[in-house]
């Protein structure tokens, strides 16, 4: 018997006496909770604690951490090590580059009433979409049916459940001891392919959830730690990927044993009652140390913001719809309400009404997209958990699409409107990490993470396959106030990504690199600059029946600057198909390795072919053939501060480092070069050797700094200009009516601000096309299809439809200025007991 096969058998063996424990306590009439008590009891009594006490299951001294700090620290610091070693571990196993290369895994360690207590490094977004699984299985009685028990498999990708989107796929395995649930272990990989109507993860041609994959909602898969025959045959059957599937499960199931394992043995060695003791009051100190650094980092008061973010379908081929053929604009005004108490409100009050695209979310995405920014602000730490959860406090508004709850919509591509959401969230905080002093904190915000390179069909090895390129993991980082952006660095939603090698990518697309290199011109201009983006020139060979398309923001960039700086560059789309390259590599001839200069006319000098060259961001999958042509061009970051504070000789090394055109560098920053050698080469972008006219570029700043004063107006002629184009509707495209008319439809908050702030009658409606009225009519008459039948306290704000609590002063009932008085600040402040 190898190793594997005796370990196996002991796993059943232990599965087994757990079993039985189980059985015997339900023949006593007990639960599988703590003390006997049912899970839907143990969940009601914990939320009940935490309310009524507002420390988490009424914890308001933690005796362990105060008994033995540093024994505290030991076993949670033992805890989630094993939890991180667990992933890097596990994620050998996968055969994808976006698991292996790129790291698109997490782990996470639940209580039994499905709260974190630590997760692994990766995407943090996962910190609470897997909680939201299993609070819906304990509220949907899964403990009666179909079962909890010792060695059960159970998986879910609905993100009306708890998830982002379709193709994070988790598997939640339960911990018991002596009969007696004591946690849960999570692991979710972002898989290559979910049998979605167009190949590759994150299909963006849908108007619904039935063209977003195979969904699985919070299903049990096996049990004794086996999975069941008929997942292993409907599972792999349903993708265009399966190996890569199978693998992936492997991974996960993989980890999770792991981090079992070293729950088992943690409990074996300190006994039960200090697993259950430290897990609990994990929470409740990560919710203090969250408020803590909340009252110490930033000023009471409310922070508001908006981003917008565009989706452009009108036109379009294969959208799966008729109805699904216009333009979307997401809107989301975003207000972040810091209380006297340290209490930490999320508000999109006007946020705008779901549509007919793949962008939705639902609050799984949305709370949990929250921890991917706090993990990188707030809580740049190890103690990640849901305490910050129970620190915080959302108001989601049904029906719109942020909280669609309606289980038609599709969801399949959520982090395109999630990530644009979450923009003005890096700003509020950056506005109050800068009026406390932490300006090493501040960030101008991370880049909009596109494009998505995905696709698929009859690979090199005559094999039905997908593609998702995760290069985009290593976008520009916006800019900071004492340095600049990171370049090509990380995504927003996991800050340890990494764009993978050529190589990996080679051996499972049929897609060969002829070129990756620094994108020039993308980082936002500013005192500070924006991390500059990359690109990649990708071929396609040796396949049949391809399909290719792009994602990713076009024409609006929803990452502004912050305090004067610009925002990052937009997107633009470049093909070419039915092209002469098969001939110029056999003639040993130039053909394109880059678009570092798309208005040079480079590219086109180089191929001969049907060249695509648009300023959108968004295609629907599309035929390519061998040797077309795709660019793969991931963004930068925004800026920080007036360009024309930038040092010079700073812009000067941009245009050596490729980060800035010589051209550009006059055009943003004032600075005038000169080339004073053509031979030399720092970089691809740009030829020649340049050095700084210092005194052209003093005298040209003089002359910008005159021509704004020249340009500039007092905001209330700017008002009042700008007020009656609005009542006019003078060049207000039907798009951005559109989007208005919806989000006050949505919200009569939002309604009387907007028609307070411009003086508009109290009446006022745009005037909208029939198309565009058909189309809002369409879908504010669809209605709601909640998913969740048996909601807790924590979902009152987002499930509980009727009775939905009021905001408390969102728009027009509180701003900044109305504290109690000049000196006010945090009262009745609670402080966590070390040093965050």
């Amino acid at each position: 018997m190898t190793s594997t096969d005796q370990r196996t058998e002991e796993r059943h063996a232990e599965a087994k006496r757990e079993q039985e424990q189980v059985r015997e306590k339900q023949q006593r009439g007990e639960g599988i909770g703590w003390n006997g008590k049912t899970l839907r009891e143990q969940l009601a009594e914990l939320e009940d604690k935490t309310e009524a006490t507002d420390h988490y299951d009424g914890l308001s001294k933690l005796a362990l951490k105060d008994e033995n700090p540093i024994r505290y620290e030991e076993l949670y610091s033992q805890l989630r090590g094993d939890i991180v070693t667990a992933r890097e571990t596990s994620k050998e196993v996968s055969a994808t580059p976006i698991v292996e290369q790129e790291g698109e895994l997490c782990y996470g360690l639940f209580t039994p009433e499905g709260d974190s207590i630590a997760v692994s490094t990766g995407i943090l977004v996962h910190v609470h979409t897997m909680s939201e699984a299993i609070k819906f299985m304990i509220n949907h009685d899964y403990e009666e049916s179909p079962g909890i028990e010792p060695g059960d498999v159970f998986v879910n990708n609905d993100p009306h459940v708890g998830d982002v989107h379709p193709c994070d796929l988790m598997t939640i395995i339960p911990i018991f001891h002596e009969g007696e649930l004591v946690a849960w272990v999570g692991g979710v990989t972002h898989v290559i392919d979910t049998g979605a109507v167009g190949p590759g993860s994150m299909n963006v041609s849908q108007a619904s959830r039935f063209g977003d994959g195979a969904y699985y909602t919070a299903r049990k898969v096996g049990e004794n730690f086996e999975l069941y025959n008929s997942w292993k045959k409907e599972y792999p059957a349903k993708t265009r990927t399966p190996k890569f599937l199978k693998l992936d499960e492997r991974t996960r199931v993989t980890g999770c044993l792991m981090i079992r394992y070293s729950v088992k043995e943690m409990i074996h060695e300190h006994g039960v009652g200090t697993f259950k003791q430290l897990s609990h009051e994990a929470i409740e100190d990560g919710r203090r140390g969250f408020r803590t650094r909340i009252q110490e980092t930033m000023l009471p008061g409310t922070y508001r913001g908006v981003s917008f973010v565009d989706a452009l379908y009108e036109g379009q081929e294969n959208v799966t719809r008729e109805y699904a053929n216009e333009n979307h604009i997401m809107h989301a005004p975003s207000e972040l309400h810091i209380r006297e108490d340290g209490t930490f409100q999320i508000s999109f009050e006007g946020a705008n009404k779901w549509g007919w695209h793949p962008y939705n979310c639902t609050p799984a995405a949305i709370q949990g997209g929250i921890w991917v920014v706090l993990t990188q602000t707030v809580i740049p730490n190890q103690l990640v958990n849901d305490g910050a959860y129970y620190a915080c406090d959302f108001h989601l508004p049904v029906g719109t699409w942020a909280n669609t709850q309606n289980t038609e919509t599709a969801h399949a591509y959520s982090w395109h409107f999630l990530v644009s959401a979450w923009a003005p969230l890096w700003q509020h905080l950056s506005r109050g990490y800068f009026a406390r002093g932490f300006w090493e904190e501040i960030n101008a915000g991370n880049a909009n993470t596109s494009n998505w390179m995905q696709g698929g069909g009859i690979d090199q090895f005559d094999k039905l396959h997908a593609v998702n390129s995760f290069e985009s993991a290593c976008e520009g980082t916006g800019a900071r106030y004492i340095d600049d952006g990171e370049p090509h660095a990380s995504a927003v939603w996991n800050p340890e990504g990494d764009m993978g090698d050529i190589e990996a990518w080679e051996m499972v697309e049929p897609l060969p690199f002829l070129g990756r290199a620094v994108k020039p011109n993308t980082g936002g201009a500013g005192r500070h600059a924006g991390g500059a983006g990359f690109e990649s020139m990708r071929a396609i060979k040796d396949v049949s029946r391809w399909l290719l398309y792009e994602m990713g923001n076009g024409y609006m960039s929803s990452d502004g600057g912050l305090f004067g700086g610009y925002p990052a560059a937009t997107g633009y789309i470049l093909n070419a198909q039915d092209t002469d390259l098969k001939e110029r590599f056999e003639n040993g001839e130039d053909y394109p390795q880059h678009d570092l200069d798309p208005e040079s006319g480079d590219f086109e000098s180089k191929i001969d072919g049907e060249v695509t060259r648009r300023p959108e961001g968004i295609s629907t999958p599309k035929e390519f053939d061998d040797y077309d042509m795709y660019l793969n061009y991931l963004r930068g970051g925004s800026g920080l501060g007036d360009p024309l504070e930038r040092d010079p000789e700073d812009v000067l090394s941009d245009i050596h480092d490729g980060y800035v055109l010589p051209r550009h560098a006059e055009d943003a920053y004032a600075v005038v070069v000169t080339k004073v050698d053509d031979e030399a080469q720092h970089n691809s972008a740009v030829q020649g050797e340049f050095e700084l006219d210092e005194e052209a570029t003093e005298k040209r700043r003089q002359e910008m700094l005159e021509e704004r004063a020249e340009k500039a107006q007092p905001v209330s002629e700017w008002y009042e200009e700008e007020r009656e184009r609005i009542r006019n509707e003078e060049d207000l495209i039907d798009d951005v009516k559109k989007t208005y008319e919806s989000s006050m439809r949505m919200s009569k908050q939002f309604a009387k601000f907007f028609c307070t702030f411009w003086d508009l009658p109290t009446d006022f409606e745009f005037e909208l096309s029939e198309k565009a009225q058909r189309s809002l009519n369409n879908r504010f008459d669809s209605g709601l299809r909640p998913m969740w039948d048996n909601h807790t306290l924590g979902h009152k704000t987002w499930c509980d439809i009727k009775d939905e609590p009021a905001v408390p002063y969102t728009w027009t009932d509180r701003s900044i200025q109305d504290l109690s008085g000049p000196k006010s600040n945090f009262s009745n402040r609670e402080r966590a007991t070390d040093d965050d």
